[in-house]
């Protein structure tokens, strides 16, 4: 209860009239916690699968800094590539379905307005309520396109920014994906880490979590699930590579 009480105010606030309209109005687009937690896992994962590899065959220190770090920047270069791209096809989707609602729109309209009223009746509209929200908005032509890529194409209001996406992307994939090789890059410039994998280990594992528990602010998801799930999913991947590692260790002898 005090719980609740202590957090009234501040709903209230959120939905005052001024906070709706400034928090609508400030809209800039999706959020990036998708192309972030994509980035940094795959990055932590990829980058500790070279490493648990490379020490299950047996090579070097210097050997898993070289392999490390043109995984890390190759690999972390393509995903934000691939990332770009797969964000404008989207993009380039939404503006294929707007052109071909335009043309129905000019060429059909009776049929769109129809479309509108079955889309407006199955969210339970119904009488003078339902005409009414086809009248306003098949008055206004822009607002009508966007009714329909958003309800019938499923495209959302504000459409994602490629290049946002895609440095969201690789800058997680760079910096979390550092984790797993930074003991061996220390112990190459002359710091002294006496088992290198094993801090390398550690320092992932809480890697893995730490991502999880960020990812859990975000949803609604308790941290400590959030944080077990991540480490264990990422945790079984690099597991994975070990085990190929040290199986091809005598081949590589």
């Amino acid at each position: 209860m005090a719980e609740t009480q202590r957090l009234e105010p501040e709903l209230d606030h959120e939905h005052s009239p001024e906070a709706i309209g400034a928090r609508l109005a400030g809209r800039t687009g999706p959020g990036h916690l998708r192309d972030f937690v994509y980035g940094a896992v795959d990055g932590t994962v990829t980058t500790f699968a070279v490493v648990s590899g490379a020490a299950g065959a047996g090579l070097g220190g210097r050997v898993i800094v070289i392999l490390g770090l043109a995984n890390l920047l190759a690999d972390g270069f393509s995903m934000a590539v691939s990332n770009y791209l797969g964000t404008r096809a989207e993009l380039q989707g939404r503006e294929r379905a707007r052109s071909m609602e335009e043309r129905h729109i000019d060429h059909h309209p009776d049929g769109e307005r129809e479309e509108i009223r079955q889309i407006f009746a199955a969210k339970g509209f119904v009488g003078e309520d339902l005409e009414q929200v086809v009248r306003v908005i098949t008055a206004d032509r822009e607002r009508w396109i966007e009714t329909m890529l958003q309800e019938e194409h499923g495209y959302a209001a504000v459409p994602p920014c490629p290049r946002k996406a895609a440095t969201v992307t690789f800058t997680a994939f760079v910096l979390v994906g550092l984790v797993p090789i930074l003991p061996f890059v220390l112990r190459a410039l002359g710091v002294p880490v006496a088992e290198p994998y094993f801090a390398s280990t550690i320092g992932t594992m809480i890697a893995f979590f730490s991502i999880g528990v960020a990812k859990a602010r975000f949803v609604e998801q308790p941290r400590l699930l959030a944080g077990v799930e991540t480490l264990l999913l990422g945790g079984g991947a690099a597991l994975l590579s070990y085990a190929v590692g040290a199986l091809l260790r005598g081949w590589v002898g």
